[in-house]
């Protein structure tokens, strides 16, 4: 079969499809930028908030522990020739097990701060998708489509600051 052939095909399957609907009316379609409700509604602001007081003590350790390396690699490359040799092997093991230490302890932070926010998200894309559903149901929506970034998009079918509204009215 040519392509030209498999696209009439499925051109007229489409028309085939969509015939129905189209004749019952108009197909009202809305769309919802869910990243934008993710970054400026109040409860994810909030979640945000509160998901960095969690992390605050937890990320000055680590800023103490970045200043001790930084401490201890200055002092050994500044009194590099006044130690010996034992003494200078001795700073750079406990150079190298702060460094280790750091890195974990960083890396450990990265993983629970995103599983933490994933749990706070998924909370708040609840919501978001209740509203969305509410939404639907008050204004006759037959499709709503929840996009993180388009090309183009008419203001007339954005929802997103209407979500947004809703949510921030519900805190």
């Amino acid at each position: 079969m040519t392509i030209v052939r498999w696209v009439g095909v499925c051109v007229l399957f489409l028309v085939w499809v969509c015939a129905p609907a189209l004749s019952a009316g108009e197909i009202k379609i809305g769309v919802v930028n869910t990243e934008k409700v993710l970054r400026e509604s109040r409860p994810a602001i909030l979640a945000q908030k509160e998901i960095e007081k969690e992390f605050q003590s937890r990320d000055a350790k680590l800023r103490e522990l970045s200043v001790q390396i930084r401490a201890l690699q200055q002092d050994l490359e500044k009194n590099m020739a006044a130690v010996d040799e034992e003494g200078r092997r001795s700073k750079e093991r406990e150079l190298a097990g702060l460094s280790r230490r750091y890195q974990r302890a960083q890396q450990q932070l990265r993983e629970d701060l995103s599983l933490r926010q994933n749990e706070e998200y998924s909370l708040i894309l609840e919501r978001i998708n209740a509203v969305i559903e509410a939404l639907a149901k008050q204004h006759d929506y037959d499709l709503i489509l929840q996009l993180q970034d388009s090309v183009y998009r008419s203001a007339r079918i954005d929802i997103t600051d209407e979500v947004i509204k809703i949510l921030n009215e519900q805190e």
